[in-house]
């Protein structure tokens, strides 16, 4: 760890938090696939598309996740036990309706905000700028990314409502 500069222990309880989030993200992956795999009706050929782009987003930060625990020298989980032990999240059935599928990314991206801001909150009392600075650029794309999602599941009477 001398070669970041930073305190193992502090760091320690950083990798925690990002091995949480890591289990997220591949929850959250194979959730999206789930549903690009499954989207029906008249949505299909959009959601079909927006899904394979969220995962595809979703693949890149689980590796990057991983590779950021593994610069800080620890050693990321990695099995699928481990990942739905230390979730927050949980799995989905497949035959939910577009709407549904919309609702329930949105309440994850809730619960995979609050896990990064937790992230950030623990890598900032470790003094750990890396970490935050890719947390922090993650928490961005989400909220524009769920801000999309929640537009696409509004009526168009409620455009100029604010939630």
């Amino acid at each position: 760890m001398s070669y970041l500069g930073l305190d193992k222990e502090k760091t320690g309880k950083t990798v925690d938090e990002l091995n949480v989030l890591l289990a997220d993200y591949h929850l959250y992956y194979q959730k999206l696939r789930n549903f690009h795999w499954n989207v029906i009706g008249k949505n299909f050929f959009d959601l079909h598309e927006k899904f394979e782009e969220l995962y595809d987003e979703a693949k890149l930060k689980v590796d990057e996740i991983a590779e950021r625990i593994l610069t800080l020298r620890y050693t990321p989980i990695s099995n699928l036990t481990d990942y739905l032990e230390a979730s927050n999240l949980k799995e989905s059935k497949a035959d939910l309706t577009d709407y549904e599928m919309i609702e329930t990314l949105l309440e994850d991206h809730g619960t995979l905000l609050k896990q990064m801001r937790s992230v950030v909150e623990t890598a900032d009392k470790a003094g750990d700028e890396g970490t935050i600075d890719l947390i922090g650029a993650y928490i961005r794309e989400l909220e524009k990314t769920s801000w999309m999602l929640d537009a696409w599941k509004m009526k168009t009477t409620d455009s100029h409502k604010p939630s």
